[in-house]
C-alpha cells in the first residue's frame, strides 16, 4: 500500500462541482480530526490494533451476505451441475440458482446477482469447473468447502482475504473504467486502454491511500468513535498537515469523495468496511436543477452542520475484518504493523527495551496488556529490574516503567519500597511513593538533580525535542535565582544524558539569563565527558 496522496484523479465527474459549497466551514464537517505527520515511507511508524481471534474474524467472514451466497452455491451444485464451455450455469440453472438464494419469483438482477457470486465463487475455487471423460462440462463443489461450511478459521480466513483481494482490484477497475473507451474505441485503440490502465492504477492507489489512513484513524479512535466523514477522510489525502483547505482544495475533496464513494461500496459488500454513501440528492442540490432539486431538503449552509448533515456527505468505518485485511496488505508491502500484544510473553527487561526502541504509538496498551497477564509484585518487580542502567535508551525504559507501575497501582507499591536506596531508580523510587502518600524521605540533592537529568532526557529522547512536553519542563525547572548556581551542580550529575539536556535548557528556556547559563554548563558538561 502506498504512501498518502495529495493528488486527486485527472479526470474528474462533472457531478462533483458544487457538492461541497464553497463557503462550508470543513471543520464543522470533520471536527476536530486532523490528519496524522506524514513521515517518509522508509520510517513510517504503523499503529498498533488489537484484532479479534481468527474464530472471532472467520465467524464474522461468515456471516457477510455474499460470502454466504458463494458457499451456498458451492453446496448447491453437490456433487456436480452441468455447465457451458465457459464454466457459466445454463439459463435455467441461474434461476433456480437465484431461487436458491431467497428469490421465489427472481427478475433478472437477482439472476445477475446470483450470477455475480456464481463469478466469485469459481474465482476463489469453491466451484470448479471441468470437462468429464465424455466431453461434459460439469462444475464441482472445491476441496476447501467442507473446511469453510464447518468453520474452520484458517479456511474461511483465507477464502474471505482471496475474495477481499479481488473486490479491492475490480473496485479500483470499475471507477477508471471510461465507456467511451470501452464501448467506443477499437481493439487497436492502444491510446484509450493505456489512459484506462492508468485511471486504473491511480484509482488502486487512492483507494490504498485511503484504507491506511482509515487503518490509522480507526487504530487510534476511540471505543464507538471508528465512524469517520467521507469529508474527512478524503480531507486527510489532499489538505497538507498543519493546513487549512482554501477553495482549490475543497474542490480536490469534493472530487475525492466522488471517487471514493463507490469504491468503498463495493468493500462493503465483503465487510471490509461499513459504509453510508453520498445522499445523491446533494448533486442535485449543489446543480440547482431537477425534480430532486426540488424534494430535497437543502443543507443549511449558515450554521454548523450537523452529525446528520455529516452523514448525508457519506460515512465510513473500517470493520475489525477490514483492519485484519489491511494490515495483512501493509504487511505484504513491508510495513511493520503490530499488534497489541506482541511483547504479552517477554520479560520486563525486554518488554522496556522493545518500548524504548519503539514504543511511541503502542507503549500504554502493550503496558496494560502486559500487566494484566501477570501478579503485580511480580510485575513490578520485573518493570523496575528493565529500568536500571545507565545506557543511552535507559531514561526511555524508565519512563515507560512508571507507565506501568502506573497500570499496577498501589500494589507495586513493596517491589517501588525495595529500590529507594538504588542509585539509579532511587529517585524515581521516593517520588512515585510519595506521591501515592507514603512515609518516605525524599531524595538527597545529589539523586534528586539525577533524577531532574533523567526524566527531560527520557523527553527529549520520545519526542526528539519537538512539541510542548520538553518545553513544558524546561520552564518547570526549579531554577533559583542564581541559575550559575543551579546549572553549577547540573553539569556535574554523572548521567549519560546531561550534555543533551543542558543543551535543550539552553535553547528552549524562555529565560534568557537562564538559557546562557545552561549553554555555559553544556560546555563544561561536554568537557567533563571527554575526561572520561
Amino acid at each position: 500500500m502506498a504512501g498518502r496522496s495529495r493528488n486527486t484523479p485527472d479526470q474528474q465527474p462533472s457531478e462533483a462541482e458544487g457538492l461541497l459549497p464553497a463557503d462550508y466551514d470543513l471543520a464543522d464537517l470533520y471536527g476536530a480530526q486532523s490528519g496524522d505527520e506524514d513521515p517518509d515511507d522508509t520510517a513510517v511508524l504503523i499503529p498498533p490494533i488489537d484484532l479479534p481471534s481468527d474464530a472471532e474474524l472467520a465467524a464474522a467472514a461468515l456471516a457477510v451476505p455474499l460470502i454466504s451466497r458463494v458457499i451456498a452455491l458451492a453446496r448447491w451444485i453437490a456433487p456436480h451441475r452441468a455447465v457451458d464451455e465457459h464454466g457459466d450455469l445454463g439459463p435455467e440453472d441461474r434461476v433456480r440458482a437465484a431461487r436458491m438464494l431467497g428469490a421465489e419469483d427472481p427478475d433478472e438482477d437477482e439472476v445477475v446477482e446470483a450470477m455475480r457470486a456464481w463469478a466469485l465463487a469459481c474465482d476463489l475455487d469453491l466451484v470448479e469447473t471441468g470437462t468429464t471423460d465424455d466431453g461434459a462440462h460439469v462444475a464441482i463443489p472445491g476441496p476447501d468447502l467442507d473446511a469453510v461450511e464447518a468453520g474452520e478459521p484458517a479456511a474461511v480466513l483465507g477464502l474471505w482475504f482471496e475474495a477481499a483481494e479481488l473486490v479491492r482490484e475490480l473496485a479500483a477497475e470499475a471507477e477508471s473504467v471510461d465507456p467511451e473507451v470501452v464501448e467506443g474505441g477499437g481493439s487497436d485503440d492502444s491510446e484509450g486502454l493505456a489512459e484506462v490502465e492508468d485511471a486504473r492504477e491511480q484509482a488502486a492507489e487512492i483507494l490504498d491511500e485511503a484504507l491506511h489512513v482509515l487503518y490509522e484513524t480507526t487504530a487510534f479512535a476511540e471505543p464507538g468513535a471508528e465512524t469517520v466523514p467521507l469529508g474527512v477522510l478524503a480531507a486527510l489525502l489532499v489538505v497538507p498537515d498543519g493546513q487549512e483547505p482554501d477553495e482549490e482544495m475543497l474542490g480536490e475533496i469534493t472530487d475525492l469523495m466522488v471517487v471514493l464513494d463507490p469504491m468503498l461500496g463495493d468493500l462493503a459488500e465483503l465487510g471490509l468496511v461499513e459504509h453510508r454513501p453520498i445522499d445523491p440528492d446533494l448533486f442535485e442540490e449543489g446543480s440547482g436543477e431537477g425534480e430532486g432539486a426540488e424534494a430535497a431538503e437543502p443543507v443549511d449552509t449558515d450554521r454548523p452542520l450537523t452529525e446528520e448533515d455529516a452523514a448525508r456527505f457519506g460515512t465510513v468505518r473500517l470493520t475489525p475484518l477490514g483492519q485484519y485485511a489491511v494490515r495483512e496488505w501493509l504487511l505484504a508491502d513491508g510495513y511493520d504493523a503490530p499488534l497489541i500484544g506482541d511483547l504479552a510473553d517477554r520479560d520486563g527487561p525486554a518488554l522496556l527495551r522493545a518500548l524504548a526502541e519503539n514504543g511511541q504509538l503502542f507503549a500504554e496498551p502493550e503496558l496494560k496488556n502486559w500487566v494484566a497477564a501477570r501478579a503485580p509484585l511480580d510485575a513490578a518487580r520485573e518493570l523496575l529490574s528493565g529500568a536500571r542502567g545507565r545506557d543511552v535508551q535507559s531514561p526511555v525504559r524508565r519512563y515507560y516503567c512508571v507507565l506501568g507501575l502506573g497500570e499496577i497501582g498501589q500494589d507495586a507499591a513493596p517491589a517501588v519500597a525495595e529500590v529507594v536506596d538504588d542509585p539509579e531508580l532511587g529517585g524515581l523510587a521516593r517520588e512515585w511513593l510519595r506521591a501515592r502518600g507514603a512515609d518516605v524521605a525524599a531524595a538527597e540533592r545529589e539523586v534528586a538533580l539525577w533524577r531532574v537529568v533523567d526524566s527531560m532526557a527520557a523527553v527529549l529522547l520520545i519526542t526528539a525535542g519537538e512539541g510542548g512536553r520538553l518545553q513544558a519542563l524546561v520552564a518547570d525547572l526549579p531554577v533559583t535565582d542564581n541559575p550559575a548556581s543551579y546549572f553549577g551542580e547540573v553539569w556535574r550529575v554523572p548521567h549519560p544524558m546531561t550534555v543533551e539536556v543542558l543543551e535543550a535548557v539552553g535553547e528552549l528556556h524562555l529565560d534568557r539569563k537562564v538559557a546562557k547559563e545552561a549553554r555555559r554548563a553544556a560546555v563544561r558538561a561536554r568537557s567533563l565527558r571527554a575526561q572520561g
